[in-house]
């Protein structure tokens, strides 16, 4: 990365010129494709579970694990770019990404598609925290805002259309064409950063630590199982929950320890005494649990609950892209203002859109729906720019590759934590809630009986019976929706006490 960050020093003060541009555009389009990958599968999983025959649980897999792989190699990100050249990286994993991308539409079994998503997940992980790395090195300090809130367009932008693009092309050509046309897309971005990021001449190279990384690798491996597979085996009432919580405290305590005792280790904590750049980390892990979740906890209760389309439901939530995109302009326009005010702006607004939620019915018009998914891209947009700057402002740009891979990895880990305890709360209580109503379910409940005379209802009918369970079923559902919107609200407010804990601009000179 030094060849990058010594094009950056020699032009501290020089304007813009067309190669930066072409740069930063790569970059922005390299982020954009594999984000867009994030959250493409969630949409076609349908269609792919009956293709493969695969049964629910199953099928979660090829979400989870590609998620998982992102996470693991995140973090050797900084390391690979020091031995091999963030060039280097980056032409092997979008030339890796592509083929992967490929043999995921070829896949015969349930088995291939989940290799494949790990290949995928993997090899794409580096192409999120090393062209950020290049961009923070191409350009000076002075320019650093608006160079990332441009490229930062490309990290939100990708999940938004990812849905909307997959569930195109999937209704009118089938699943395996989402994962085709993410090729050719790769080729052309391959031969982009070919042309345009320059060679690395050098490099930061030191000896790769195998026994802290498989440790970290195993602590995230457990972590993910626990969440996913906890809710399904009851916790802790199941040996295998109790044997990965068990291994997984085992692993990342031998990773902190060999960090903390090792020459080379795989992440140096030195970074942490930088004050910014831990409350960074801490904030960026509550962004990544609220960016997320809603396209993943809305979409199925507005089909089960309203009965919304697909294709509405994707349009809907399509509309966080534009209010992201506005989002950071704001963010550019509030350049000069106090971040921790811009920050906590963007935050407390994120907290009224899961106050909205909060309140939602099975009757939710599509316009509340539209204009919570675009003020929460405004506040994405708004949060991203300032919070970035504030984290990287101490950090020398010879470590951006390494402290930017710490960052996206605890943004990940964010996501992938909260997605899991959003279903799992709207899960138990929607179980919770469905065996509480079915107690007022009976011919002694005068409440019940009034019911019964408005709606005709009657408990002697197997059909009236069957009406009645699918009302009940609608009712606890939407229980446990709204209690994950309230979980979200509760997020968003948390986090605001610590923004005010970061060192304004002024005193961090």
């Amino acid at each position: 990365m030094t060849a990058v960050t010594g094009y950056s020093e020699k032009n501290e003060n020089s304007k813009i010129g067309t190669r930066r541009w072409l740069l930063l555009g790569i970059t922005f389009l390299t982020s954009t494709l594999y984000a867009m990958t994030l959250l493409v599968v969630s949409v076609i999983l349908p269609q792919i579970q009956g293709s493969l025959s695969a049964t629910p649980d199953q099928i979660a897999w090829t979400v989870t694990f590609n998620i998982l792989a992102t996470a693991i190699v995140t973090p050797i990100s900084g390391w690979l770019a020091g031995r091999f050249g963030a060039r280097n990286v980056l032409l092997f994993c979008m030339g890796g990404f592509g083929i992967s991308s490929l043999a995921c539409g070829l896949a015969t079994s349930l088995e291939m598609l989940v290799i494949f998503r790990i290949l995928q997940g993997g090899l794409g992980a580096p192409l999120v925290p090393l062209p950020q790395a290049v961009v923070l090195a191409a350009f000076p300090r002075s320019q650093h805002a608006m160079a990332t809130s441009i490229y930062g367009m490309g990290v939100v932008l990708g999940p938004v259309l990812g849905p909307v693009y997959g569930g195109y092309l999937a209704e009118l050509y089938g699943w395996r064409s989402a994962f085709f046309m993410i090729a050719p897309m790769a080729m052309a971005i391959f031969i982009g950063i070919y042309l345009l990021i320059p060679k690395d001449t050098n490099r930061l190279s030191t000896r790769f630590t195998w026994f802290g990384f498989l440790a970290l690798a195993t602590a995230l491996t457990c972590l993910q199982l626990t969440l996913d597979r906890g809710q399904r085996l009851d916790w802790l009432d199941s040996s295998e929950i109790v044997i990965e919580i068990v291994i997984g405290l085992l692993a990342f305590g031998i990773f902190i320890a060999h960090n903390l005792l090792a020459r080379t280790p795989l992440l140096d904590f030195r970074h942490l005494q930088n004050w910014n750049y831990v409350l960074g980390l801490l904030i960026v892990t509550v962004y990544g649990m609220l960016n997320f979740t809603p396209m993943v906890i809305l979409p199925p209760m507005l089909k089960a609950l309203g009965g919304y389309p697909e294709m509405i439901i994707g349009t809907l939530v399509s509309f966080r892209g534009v209010g992201a995109v506005i989002g950071f302009f704001i963010a550019g326009w509030m350049g000069k203002i106090d971040p921790r005010i811009t920050i906590s702006f963007g935050y407390i607004l994120w907290a009224w859109t899961g106050w909205v939620m909060w309140g939602f019915n099975a009757d939710v018009a599509a316009l509340d729906v539209l204009i919570v998914s675009t003020v929460q891209g405004i506040c994405v947009g708004i949060i991203w720019v300032p919070l970035t700057v504030s984290t990287f402002s101490r950090i020398d740009p010879q470590h951006f590759s390494e402290t930017s891979a710490i960052y996206h990895l605890l943004r990940n880990l964010g996501s992938s934590i909260f997605i899991s305890l959003s279903v799992t709360t709207v899960i138990r209580t929607q179980t919770m809630n469905y065996n509480h109503l079915r107690e007022f379910i009976t011919p002694f409940n005068e409440d019940f009986l009034n019911f019964s005379t408005l709606t005709g209802i009657d408990i002697g009918r197997v059909s009236d019976l069957a009406r009645l369970n699918s009302m009940i079923i609608d009712q606890s559902q939407l229980v446990g929706f709204l209690n994950s919107f309230g979980l979200y609200t509760a997020a968003c407010l948390i986090v605001i006490p610590l923004i005010w804990l970061i060192k304004p601009p002024a005193e961090t000179n």
